[in-house]
């Protein structure tokens, strides 16, 4: 903080000036490098102008303001499907038959209590007419959008769940349905598509808004070059009161270093005012940034503020007046920067061997135990091809996508396998180097789960039973892990145990919460968890852990239970062969005459193994179960 007062006062008022256009070429000049204009030529911190006084009243070349209905899912919550409704400006002259002329595009966040239009209340409309007509910003299309389901104000400790995830809604929903709908420079809405235009792409936000544009910057990147945050710092760690500023500025540098940003280009204006009651969260942050030099530098971050601005929608004004002209400046081409193989498309299809994917390099060590270790329990030579002993509904499509995201994630340099034995162990009982754990990453800081596929205990058949959970389940945030275990029961959830504790132990490093930790299974991974449930990591050799705050069970006939046992949620067909759903009914039924929270469901006409249930009668189990978790974890932050 003192850094910047001290730059400021030295700087005195500054006016933004001109900025000449970034160089166009793909090919940089070597021979006179040092005369290559900065992407931005602005002063890294000044002050803002005032907006004229003229650009509040009507423009004569005023745009449109239109409603776009899409659909969501409820990302903080339930995942259930929802209904949203979206904002639009359309700069004076937008023509809906005309496909070749391209737009800019800018997403705009609320704050806490805002709502999707709230950017077009006001003169705020006004204002982007008076800037396109002027020449001061190219012709632009904005979106004025919420991270609210309801369209409204929640509590707080709500607003930031959903502003966390929002970031999922951005990519899956509302980007594509805005940009197949408008004439932006994306030439469609697969993710390749989008991110190919994210040179014509901006998102800011204010108050909580600035905190999901943040988020953005985190998840989105490839996507969006061109970030507005208005009043208030990155909570990537942390919240409000535990801003954690050094850790989140930590997570912003390698995440720029880990993903080429310098180089694919990026620009944040970030801004607040001098009597905004959030200025102390935002001037740290903004001085840890500046202390980082080398990184953020004047061509990608600059900072500023407004004299005697408040926590209000004229500072807001102020801000987008300012940034704006800076916005698209290296956007004449409709080029982009486009995704390549690193994102986890293109490494695999189900034409690909399965040899080949084990013995790809990115697995170096581990691609063996990507697939059953005990091969008689499987067949097919292709990734399409594939079968596993007991299991029904396997997806091939789902295969690929797991397949490729573990290559992509261990191309971009993260480790996707942990050995849960050491060295020592391991030569003392040659089995244990069939184990370890698949670590599919969600948000930073976030509970973890443990996913642990069924096989007889004779194979784990974790291609079906646990990967595909562990991949949603990330996707939804959380972290998760896929046990590879030695076959056998009592070996099986001793190398359980030994997994729950190497978590515990390496929490820090892994970057995840162990408080109500849930384990997840199906079949004899369904009796694993229910037995650790039940009798603890001690009953297994593994030390003294803390228990799970859920078990979610799928297809097994396990009756066991103690009064100790976790909130169980439990499922299975009932055409199942191998597991009865009577059986699991049953201890449903005693568990919870117990006191403990059960949830029990049976879907017609299906039998064993069905994993995510995709396109069966059990499609919407995994978020029935993940709601079930949820619930115990509220349960516990209201304690």
């Amino acid at each position: 903080m003192k850094r910047i007062a001290m730059i400021l006062l030295a700087i005195g008022i500054l006016a933004l000036t001109a900025c000449a256009n970034q160089a166009g070429s793909d090919i940089p000049d070597t021979e006179n490098a040092e005369e290559q204009p900065a992407v931005s030529d602005i002063p890294q911190t000044g002050w803002t102008e005032a907006v004229p006084a003229e650009y509040h009243s009507k423009a004569n070349h005023p745009g449109t303001v239109v409603t776009l209905d899409y659909d969501s899912k409820n990302y903080s919550g339930d995942s259930k499907d929802v209904s949203k409704t979206t904002y639009v400006y359309l700069p004076y002259g937008y023509d809906e038959n005309d496909t070749e002329t391209k737009y800019d595009i800018i997403y705009f966040m609320h704050g806490f209590g805002g709502y999707a239009g709230d950017y077009f209340t006001g003169s705020m409309t006004n204002m982007l007419d008076h800037m396109i007509e002027n020449g001061e910003t190219r012709p632009v299309i904005a979106v004025s959008a919420s991270f609210y389901n309801e369209n409204t104000g929640t509590d707080f400790s709500s607003s930031v769940l959903a502003l966390r995830q929002f970031h999922q809604e951005f990519l899956n929903d509302l980007m594509p349905a805005v940009e197949g709908r408008f004439h932006t420079y994306a030439e469609g809405t697969t993710p390749k598509e989008l991110a190919a235009s994210r040179d014509h792409r901006a998102f800011g936000g204010f108050s909580l808004g600035s905190v999901t544009t943040w988020m953005q910057f985190c998840h989105n990147s490839d996507y969006i070059r061109y970030f507005l945050p208005m009043s208030g710092s990155c909570w990537y760690y942390g919240g409000y009161g535990d801003f954690q500023i050094e850790k989140n500025a930590d997570h912003l540098e390698q995440l720029i270093k880990d993903n080429n940003l310098d180089e694919k280009g990026y620009f944040i204006y970030f801004a607040v005012g001098t009597n905004d009651n959030v200025k102390g969260q935002s001037i740290d942050f903004a001085d840890e940034l500046l202390e980082r030099n080398d990184i953020f530098t004047p061509d990608h971050f600059v900072f500023y503020q407004m004299d005697g601005g408040y926590h209000d929608r004229t500072a807001v004004q102020e801000y987008i007046y300012n940034a704006l002209p800076e916005f698209f400046k290296e956007t004449d081409s409709a080029e982009g920067s486009e995704r390549t193989e690193a994102d986890g498309e293109e490494y695999f299809h189900t034409s690909t061997k399965i040899d080949e994917v084990m013995a790809d390099s990115a697995f170096d060590g581990y691609g063996r135990l990507i697939f059953p270790v005990n091969a008689g329990y499987y067949s097919g030579d292709t990734l399409g091809e594939l079968r596993l002993t007991w299991y029904s509904h396997i997806d091939p499509d789902k295969t690929v996508e797991i397949v490729n995201y573990m290559k992509s994630s261990a191309e971009a340099g993260n480790v996707i396998f942990y050995d849960i034995y050491t060295d020592e162990e391991k030569a003392a009982d040659p089995a244990k180097a069939d184990t370890g754990l698949f670590f599919f990453r969600g948000d930073p800081g976030a509970r973890f789960a443990i996913c642990n596929a069924g096989g007889g205990f004779a194979y784990v058949g974790a291609m079906h039973d646990s990967f595909p959970h562990a991949l949603e389940l990330s996707k939804k945030g959380y972290n998760a892990f896929a046990l590879i275990y030695r076959p056998g029961a009592q070996t099986a959830c001793e190398d359980l145990a030994q997994a729950i504790g190497f978590i515990f132990d390496h929490a820090e490093e892994l970057e995840v919460d162990t408080d109500c930790y849930s384990l997840w299974g199906g079949s004899a991974g369904g009796r694993m968890t229910a037995y650790l449930g039940s009798y603890g990591t001690e009953a297994f050799g593994a030390g003294s852990y803390p228990g799970p705050g859920t078990a979610v069970i799928q297809y097994t006939g396990h009756s066991d239970y103690t009064e100790n046992d976790p909130p169980t949620f439990m499922c299975v067909g009932e055409d199942d062969g191998i597991a009865s759903w009577r059986t699991m009914e049953s201890r449903a039924n005693a568990m919870e005459s117990l006191g403990i929270d059960t949830e029990f469901h049976k879907y017609p006409g299906l039998g064993h193994g069905f994993g995510l249930g995709t396109g069966t009668a059990a499609e919407g189990w995994f978020d029935d179960a993940v709601a079930f978790w949820e619930k115990q974890m509220k349960g516990r932050d209201e304690m």
